[in-house]
């Protein structure tokens, strides 16, 4: 079994590298089929050189900005049976990649999984809180799955994945999305087609910089608001968002 790292990145110069390094040193400590691509998103600083200085990364460029236009192209470029989606700014943690083909090696109904993030430059107090966020995700999923009889709603953007044959039936990634509401649109997509498990054995590190830059309640109502009105009117509430960069 194959895995396909997708990074998207829109001049992320200042994160992309670690990024990078973390998934090269996870690499390295198993002996795993993996490809990782980077797509350059219409960057305009030093993105796609920074990434190329790492062999294992092949880099392609889309010069169309937006977060699902790249997932979609990284996607149409690559060739793994499992299709994770990593944002720039995570650091990948020891064992990750053992869990993700643990996870999908033992549960052939398994058509996505996720976990959640944890804010390594943030709090202790704000991670609690998020987690405590993610749980009531949880709640909302499964009165969702009995109502709806989908397996599954929640994904964390940025740190999921997808099996491709449930995708490729998906038509791939919805275009109608850009930013907020695509993890719980994609979500909902794949539970109808196989299970969909959001699991806290699968953490991903990342940087805080939205929820310092727009305030940890304001994101809260934002994504909460984004995440009731993808399931239930199948669209996102919020059109516009703030590029948080360096």
């Amino acid at each position: 079994m194959k895995l396909s790292i997708i990074v998207p990145a829109y001049n992320e110069e200042a994160y992309i590298g670690k990024c990078l390094a973390s998934i090269a040193a996870e690499q390295a400590r198993g002996r795993f089929e993996v490809e990782t691509i980077v797509v350059n998103n219409a960057s305009t600083d030093r993105t796609a050189d920074v990434a190329r200085t790492f062999p294992f990364a092949r880099v392609i460029d889309e010069p169309k900005k937006g977060l699902v236009r790249a997932r979609q192209t990284g996607y149409q470029a690559s060739s793994g049976e499992l299709v994770a989606n990593v944002d720039a700014d995570t650091l990948m943690p020891e064992g990750w990649i053992a869990q993700v083909f643990k996870e999908f090696s033992v549960h052939p109904e398994l058509v996505a999984l996720s976990g959640p993030y944890i804010y390594y430059d943030l709090s202790s107090v704000t991670n609690w809180f998020v987690s405590f966020w993610y749980r009531m995700g949880q709640g909302v999923s499964f009165l969702d799955s009995l109502v709806m009889g989908r397996t599954g709603t929640m994904l964390q953007g940025g740190n999921f994945i997808l099996r491709r044959s449930a995708l490729e039936k998906a038509g791939g990634f919805d275009l109608n999305f850009d930013f907020y509401g695509e993890d719980t649109a994609i979500a909902k997509e794949m539970g109808r087609q196989g299970k969909v498990k959001f699991t806290f054995c699968l953490p991903m590190y990342t940087s805080g910089r939205r929820l310092r830059g727009e305030g940890i309640f304001t994101m809260a109502g934002k994504y909460g608001i984004n995440f009731f009105w993808t399931i239930i009117f199948g669209r996102a509430y919020s059109k516009e968002y703030k590029d948080i960069r360096l």
